[in-house]
């Protein structure tokens, strides 16, 4: 039994095709095929159920692959602390940010960034809450901004900053003459709100709930671009987080922005690791930069 045949048993169990979880090994299918039947042979356990159409792992098969990425976890965790002792600030990480926050908040934060660990090769990951999470807990992420509330036991995590939300108006829409809004004046107002998936649309949901307003039935945007070209035509109103109304976002003459009076709408975003990582010391140090941003409350 080695690393290699342990990767290759991981990766079968996420694709359950073997053409497909060789080719994510660099593989060919029959090496992967012939090694996870000497993984068998060694073992003396069945791990696969074969057939023409589909690959199924036995009880066994699961157990043991549970095992077997947590083996592979710690391997890499070993190798992790081996290349930090030697350059605690440098090489690659991998920040994972959902779609309605990423290209509002990462022009505050990147040049920053980049500045103070010049060393450091950022990679970002632009994903849905939900893949961000999996994403991190099976160490394809080393970090990940995400919404509370969030909690898994094994993850760490520290708060960045509140953003308030603000309601978007079309010119000639009701409530564009005043100055604030309450979540009351929404009661006789539909809102315009993204697809499903997105965290955004929960928080939105939330605030639907809290007001008495509803949904506007018959669209659902994919972006908060979508959202934001749908107000200006007139459709409707919408909720957008403030960091999506700041520089360097232009501004829409055709839409009004609306703060909220106190208690505004609000979302609290926090950073999160995974507890067993090697890099808690860089991460607590990236806490405070990536909650500097510009006023968003």
């Amino acid at each position: 039994m080695n690393l290699r045949d342990l990767n290759y048993l991981v990766a079968l169990e996420k694709h359950r095709h073997f053409g497909k979880a060789a080719e994510a090994c660099f593989v060919s299918q029959p090496t992967l095929s012939t090694q996870i039947k000497k993984l068998e042979e060694q073992l003396d356990v069945q791990l696969v159920e074969r057939s023409a159409r589909s690959v199924i792992l036995t009880e066994a098969g699961l157990a043991i692959t549970a095992r077997a990425r947590a083996v592979l976890a710690e391997v890499d965790a070993i190798r992790e602390i081996s290349k930090l002792a030697r350059a605690p600030e440098a090489g690659e990480l991998i920040l994972g940010v959902f779609p309605t926050l990423a290209p509002y908040w990462l022009p505050h934060v990147v040049p920053r960034l980049t500045q103070r660990f010049p060393k450091l090769e950022l990679r970002l990951v632009e994903e849905k809450t939900e893949v961000l999470q999996e994403q991190l807990l099976s160490g394809q992420l080393d970090v990940a901004v995400i919404a509370k509330p969030y909690v898994d036991e094994r993850l760490h995590s520290a708060d960045l900053f509140v953003e308030n939300f603000v309601l978007a108006v079309p010119r000639a829409h009701p409530l564009a003459a005043q100055h604030a809004v309450t979540l009351q004046d929404l009661k006789p107002h539909r809102l315009l709100l993204l697809s499903e998936g997105h965290c955004m649309r929960e928080q939105a949901l939330a605030v639907c709930t809290q007001s008495g307003s509803h949904e506007f039935e018959g669209f659902r945007a994919t972006s908060l671009e979508t959202l934001r070209q749908m107000v200006a035509a007139g459709v409707g109103a919408t909720l957008l987080p403030m960091l999506a109304t700041k520089p360097p976002i232009a501004h829409n003459s055709a839409i009004t922005l609306l703060p909220f009076t106190k208690p505004a709408p609000s979302r609290t975003l926090a950073l999160f690791w995974r507890k067993s990582s090697a890099r808690s010391g860089l991460f607590e140090k990236l806490v405070a930069l990536l909650g500097a941003v510009p006023q968003t409350q």
